[in-house]
């Protein structure tokens, strides 16, 4: 079969309930090395799981798009995503939605553009309202100066993983070959962006893109999946207006 990409896999795993995920990648957030400066001092305690669900975007908060809870989508702990280089984990959790640092305080969901509501019912409207862009969204809490500490690890791993490495979730193996820092939307008080080239089982490569944004001692991840895009080889972007919305909540 060809394999969307164990990237995708991870975070993909249910999407088919929602009627048409499409696969391909999306933009990031800051730069690989941490785009703006920590200005503002870390919380010395960490949120929880349940106020960190609480900071989620729900329904109705960004016009156009359609929230999920994501339970069915994601993965559920990092046990299920692993990577063949230690210094690679914080960029494949991040891009499963998981914590990219050290810690428990953890919540998810996911974003998806709400296209069927407003199709009519000619051909290609119908044909485009399958055309969705999903973002996984992660949130992730963290104590004293654990939330730099994982932003650190992240701009170290897009470093340390710029000539590759071996993926394994979703029960399907991957290999990313390539690893680059890239400008994003950005925002908060330190924010990378990094994409992925990965080997598409031996027919060519696709490229994916991961946001990792911090606001005080929070870190929210981003990551969109088009399989319609990747199937057409055309670009996609983590959407602006979903980071945007998600920094704004948090505290």
């Amino acid at each position: 079969m060809t394999v969307v990409s164990t990237l995708s896999l991870a975070l993909i795993t249910g999407c088919s309930s929602d009627g048409s995920k499409k696969d391909k990648g999306s933009k990031g957030s800051g730069s690989g090395a941490g785009s703006s400066a920590s200005s503002s001092a870390p919380a010395a305690a960490a949120l929880t799981s349940a106020e960190l669900e609480k900071l989620l975007l729900a329904q109705g908060e960004v016009k156009g798009y359609k929230v999920t809870s994501g339970d069915d989508t994601l993965p559920k702990s990092k046990t299920e995503v692993k990577t063949d280089k230690a210094a690679c984990d914080p960029l494949a959790w991040a891009t499963a939605a998981l914590a990219p640092g050290d810690t428990d305080a953890n919540a998810s969901n996911s974003v998806a553009e709400d296209k069927a509501s407003t199709a009519t019912t000619s051909p290609e409207d119908l044909a485009d309202a399958f055309n969705i862009d999903m973002t996984f969204v992660g949130l992730s809490s963290y104590a004293g100066d654990g939330a730099e500490k994982a932003m650190k690890a992240v701009s170290d791993g897009v470093t340390a993983c710029a000539g590759g490495y071996g993926l394994a979730a979703a029960g399907e193996n991957s290999k990313v070959t390539k690893v680059t820092s890239e400008k994003g939307t950005g925002g908060g008080d330190e924010a990378i962006a990094f994409a992925e080239d990965v080997d598409m089982d031996g027919e060519g490569t696709a490229t994916f893109h991961t946001e990792v944004i911090r606001k005080g001692n929070t870190i929210a991840t981003f990551y969109t999946v088009n399989f319609a895009a990747l199937a057409s080889g055309d670009a996609t972007e983590i959407p602006a207006a979903v980071v945007q919305a998600q920094v704004a909540k948090l505290k």
